[in-house]
């Protein structure tokens, strides 16, 4: 495939609400274990993750809907993970991260076969 063709726009909308999914999963991961919290700086983490759902609202602008649905989604994340880290040994917390963390895995999982099918044709 000629290297034009993996520059379409489905194709790299596709790559950047796949990394916004990614990032979101790995902001729960921070919270619930340390040695991901130390791969990578806070600062930086939030820069990427900010960074990237800035670039998911600017694609979706022409699709409210499911733009509104990424905003619920990151804010819902991020309050919850904002929570944890203020009781983090709240056992019902934790059990809800872990049911969100599963969800995002099968929308990354979605994503990164759709991305695949996308890349082979």
């Amino acid at each position: 495939m000629a290297e034009h063709d993996l520059n379409l726009p489905h194709i790299s909308m596709t790559e950047t609400v796949l990394r916004f999914y990614v990032f979101l999963g790995q902001y729960i991961d921070r919270c619930l274990d340390e040695e991901h919290r130390r791969s990578l700086p806070e600062q930086e983490f939030q820069q990427h993750l900010a960074t990237t759902h800035d670039q998911v609202v600017e694609l979706l602008t022409t699709n409210r809907v499911v733009k509104d649905k990424a905003e619920v989604e990151f804010q819902h994340v991020t309050a919850m993970c904002q929570d944890y880290l203020k009781d983090p040994g709240s056992g019902d917390q934790s059990r809800v991260l872990h049911k969100e963390r599963e969800i995002l895995r099968v929308k990354m999982l979605t994503l990164s076969d759709l991305l695949a099918v996308f890349r082979s044709v």
